[in-house]
């Protein structure tokens, strides 16, 4: 089973990111989960958000406390959260950022094996026109893990989003899964 936390704040969709990745895999023939944890439910408030996929049923019902993955969708969340914490050995963090790999490693709490960057607000602004990044982060997601094809990412998203937003969506995921770089640390 992979298990993927994601941390975004209130309004930049990491819930439905999470939602969209399930569904992704769900295409895929696997079994999924995908589930938020609120705290205080306001936009801009630190949110996180769960998948879980497995080529098995899955029974576990609590949230995430040991990720295999995580999933950084504002990295001034960096300055102020533990996005490490439980990280599994060997686990991956993939992060929106424009900052270098270094920067990124200094604001870590714990190193991981391997680390994803990519600019996923630029890439949404330019074809979205707003700064909302969770189906941008999901072509990171598809290209880093390789847990979900990017074809299928596609497809959920324009489950998603009808017509022209879904498109947009998509090309995002698309052009984000070209320009992230993985790192094995």
């Amino acid at each position: 089973m992979i298990e993927i936390r994601f941390h975004g704040r209130g309004g930049q969709g990491a819930v439905t990111a999470a939602n969209i990745l399930a569904e992704g895999a769900f295409l895929e023939g696997k079994y999924v989960q995908a589930f938020p944890f609120f705290g205080v439910e306001r936009r801009g408030a630190p949110v996180t958000a769960f998948t879980r996929i497995d080529e098995r049923p899955i029974r576990i019902k609590t949230q995430i406390y040991e990720p295999d993955v995580v999933v950084v969708l504002d990295p001034s969340l960096l300055d102020t959260v533990d996005v490490t914490a439980g990280l599994k050995e060997g686990g991956m963090v993939i992060i929106n950022t424009e900052k270098s790999k270094e920067e990124v490693l200094e604001k870590l709490k714990k190193k991981p094996a391997k680390l994803a960057l990519v600019d996923a607000t630029t890439i949404a602004l330019e074809i979205l026109g707003l700064p909302i990044t969770n189906t941008s982060i999901l072509g990171a997601v598809a290209k880093a893990t390789g847990v979900v094809k990017i074809e299928s990412v596609e497809e959920a998203i324009k489950d998603t989003f009808s017509g022209e937003l879904g498109e947009k969506n998509a090309k995002a995921a698309r052009e984000a899964f070209g320009k992230t770089t993985v790192y094995e640390l």
